[in-house]
């Protein structure tokens, strides 16, 4: 076997293998991956994104049981309208690339897509969370609008539907109003500038009391112009209140919410930015009718005081009359009352007398003596008794404690016990012959027993 490899390396069948370096085999590998991988699709989740300063993005798509690192560089996510996020489910296209620094493969992603959400809707909750933390929609900064606006500016397209309508309603609600119309394209390429621009004049200028920002309805791409960041900064750098009035009343932009105050059509904010004149002639009217009613109340107020005064005047006569006639009655009343205290107390010194001459003649004293005399009796008797049983009680004690220790049961409880029969307690065994019967009383309880044996 030996001999035909060496035959055949001499004939050069089989040229030796190559030899790669570790950059050479990488550069070899993105070759390769350049030429098969140079424009896919790729679906899955975004996980671990991160923002490098440079303005890189670096995050990982991941399935169930597989994932794949991406990067997307600056020059490519400037043209995006949503940022990614970690659990963002995706459609990424781009190409493969070897990252020859630590020999990784990774998707250079050029363009990214939500799946299940649109790119233009994640763009707008990205944005309205971004303005909304640096306090763009807080109610605060909102600005009332003028009354009685005399110069209304309008930014919007000169040939839609909108600058129409709202000319027109202006017109009737309150004629001789000056409008200045900056003619702006409100959609597609340059609106953005243009609409800035047109709000940017009227900030500048001065002119206008109030400016309408607004277009007809449309898509969401048609209105999309109204929802750039440099629209709703525009806006809130304004000079003077401005009313946002895009699309119809279901419609939602992020101008909407810088905006001083909202309109849901173009032909509302005409509505809402001034009032009729019939309006304000009715207004006037009220005030008139309310400052006669005020005069007519204060009229009558002062006629009453007036009339106030005189009968103020004749009663406080009567009341001084009335008072000197109750003065004489109060002193009657007083000179009474001394008389019948003086009886009273004449009769009550006589009542004193004989009840102290009749308590001179009360035996209930003395009968009340007794009875405290006998109860001390009874008190010190029931003493007596008390300790004359004491001691009877005591002495009793005793004896019976020392009956107690002659007992023979005492003898008993020491584990003695009494043997009799019927002659009488047995002292000897004579007086037990074999096969009588005997009684042995114990400490508790007693036995019949038979002689067995005497000794």
């Amino acid at each position: 076997m030996r001999r035909v490899e060496q035959f055949a390396l001499e004939l050069d069948l089989f040229p030796p293998p190559r030899v790669f370096s570790v950059t050479e085999l990488n550069a070899a590998i993105r070759g390769v991956l350049d030429k098969q991988f140079n424009d896919v699709r790729v679906t899955g989740e975004i996980s671990g994104v991160k923002l490098a300063a440079s303005g890189h993005y670096y995050f990982t798509l991941k399935e169930k049981d597989s994932q794949v690192k991406a990067v997307a560089f600056r020059s490519a996510t400037r043209f995006w309208k949503f940022k990614p996020q970690d659990g963002l489910a995706v459609l990424a296209r781009g190409r493969i690339d070897v990252y020859e620094a630590r020999g990784e493969y990774q998707l250079l992603v050029e363009s990214l897509e939500p799946q299940g959400f649109g790119t233009l809707q994640i763009a707008f909750e990205q944005l309205k969370k971004k303005l909304a933390a640096e306090g763009l929609f807080a109610q605060e900064r909102k600005r009332a609008l003028p009354r009685f606006p005399r110069h209304i500016g309008i930014v919007t397209s000169p040939r839609g539907a909108a600058i129409a309508d709202m000319v027109q309603i202006l017109s009737r609600r309150f004629p001789g109003l000056q409008i200045r119309l900056y003619p702006a394209l409100v959609q597609g390429a340059g609106s953005i500038e243009e609409v800035c621009a047109g709000i940017g004049y009227f900030s500048g200028s001065g002119w206008a009391d109030v400016v309408i920002v607004g277009r007809g309805g449309g898509s969401l791409e048609d209105l999309w112009t109204f929802n750039e960041e440099a629209v709703a900064r525009a806006i809130a750098a304004c000079s003077v209140p401005v009313i946002s009035a895009v699309g119809h009343e279901t419609d939602v932009t992020i101008a909407d919410f810088v905006a001083d105050l909202r309109a849901p059509t173009p032909s509302a904010a005409a509505e809402m930015v001034v009032c009729t004149r019939e309006e304000i002639e009715e207004r006037i009217a009220a005030a008139e009718a309310k400052a006669a009613q005020s005069l007519r109340y204060r009229l009558a107020l002062l006629d009453r005081r007036l009339r106030q005064q005189g009968i103020d005047r004749a009663l406080g006569i009567l009341h001084r009359r009335i008072g000197r006639e109750l003065q004489r009655t109060d002193e009657q009343e007083f000179h009474l009352r001394d008389r019948i205290r003086a009886v009273l107390d004449a009769r009550e010194r006589a009542r004193r007398a004989l009840e102290t001459r009749l308590r001179e003649f009360d035996v209930r004293p003395r009968l009340a003596a007794g009875r405290r005399r006998q109860e001390a009796a009874q008190v010190a008797m029931r003493q007596a008794m008390r300790a004359r049983l004491a001691a009877d009680r005591s002495r009793l004690e005793r004896v019976a404690a020392k009956l107690e220790e002659l007992s023979p049961l005492k003898v008993l409880e020491r584990g003695y016990a009494i043997v009799s029969n019927a002659g009488g307690v047995v002292k000897s065994a004579e007086a037990a012959p074999v096969a009588s019967r005997v009684n042995i009383r114990l400490a508790k309880g007693s036995l019949d027993a038979v002689v067995v044996e005497a000794e």
